[in-house]
C-alpha cells in the first residue's frame, strides 16, 4: 500500500516540475542561439582532415559553359578552392577579400596561385547574378555530382582548400579568409622547412 501512495504522491510534485525542467531548457537554449547569432566570424580557422598532406581527390565539375573541370589537371600550380553558395551570408562577406586575393596571385604571375570558386546546392543564375553585382571573374565550378562535397568532406560553406603544385592539400580553412591570411599561408607553405 505504501507504494500505491509514494506513486501518487510523487505524481503531482513530477508535473509541477516538468514545466520548470522545460522552462530552464528553453532559456538555455535561447542563451545558446544568441550567443551564436551575436558571435564574431572567426577568420581563417583551419581544421583538421584526413585529407592534409594526402592527394587531393580527382574531383570533377562544370564550368557555367558546360565545359569539365578536372582538379587532377591542375598540378603544377598551387590551387585555392573556395566553396561558395550565392545565398550564404559568411560567403558574401569574405567575397571581398577574394577579388583582393585573386588580384594578388594575378600580381605574382606564373608564382601566383589559381583560384576557383566551387558551387554546390546554388543555381547558375543566381551564382551569376552575385558575381556580375559584386565582381570577381576568376573560375566558378559547379559540383553537380557532388564529386567536390563528398571527395573533400564539405559540409557548409564556406570552406578554403589549399593544393600544392603536386596535386597534394596543404591547408583547409572552415570559416570565412582574408586576403592576407590566405597569401601568407601559402607564401609559408612555400618555404622549405
Amino acid at each position: 500500500m505504501s507504494e500505491v501512495d509514494l506513486d501518487s504522491d510523487a505524481a503531482p510534485a513530477r508535473r509541477r516540475i516538468a514545466p520548470l525542467i522545460v522552462g530552464v531548457v528553453a532559456v538555455v537554449m535561447a542563451a545558446f542561439m544568441w550567443v551564436l547569432v551575436r558571435a564574431e566570424p572567426e577568420t581563417g580557422s583551419s581544421a583538421a582532415t584526413t585529407l592534409l598532406d594526402r592527394p587531393a581527390p580527382a574531383a570533377t565539375g562544370t564550368y557555367g559553359d558546360g565545359r569539365v573541370f578536372e582538379l587532377s589537371r591542375r598540378k603544377g600550380s598551387w590551387v585555392v578552392l573556395n566553396f561558395f553558395t550565392s545565398n550564404c551570408i559568411p560567403c558574401q562577406r569574405e567575397h571581398p577579400e577574394l577579388i583582393a586575393f585573386v588580384d594578388l596571385q594575378r600580381d605574382l604571375g606564373v608564382d601566383g596561385a589559381e583560384f576557383y570558386t566551387i558551387v554546390q546546392h546554388d543555381e547558375p543564375e543566381a551564382v551569376e547574378a552575385f558575381f556580375a553585382e559584386n565582381g570577381g571573374d576568376w573560375p566558378v565550378v559547379y559540383d553537380e555530382e557532388y564529386e567536390f562535397q563528398n571527395g573533400f568532406g564539405v559540409a557548409q560553406v564556406p570552406e578554403t582548400w589549399i593544393i600544392d603544385p603536386n596535386g597534394i592539400v596543404r591547408g583547409r580553412i572552415i570559416s570565412e579568409v582574408t586576403a592576407e591570411f590566405l597569401a601568407t599561408s601559402i607564401q609559408r607553405l612555400r618555404e622549405p622547412s
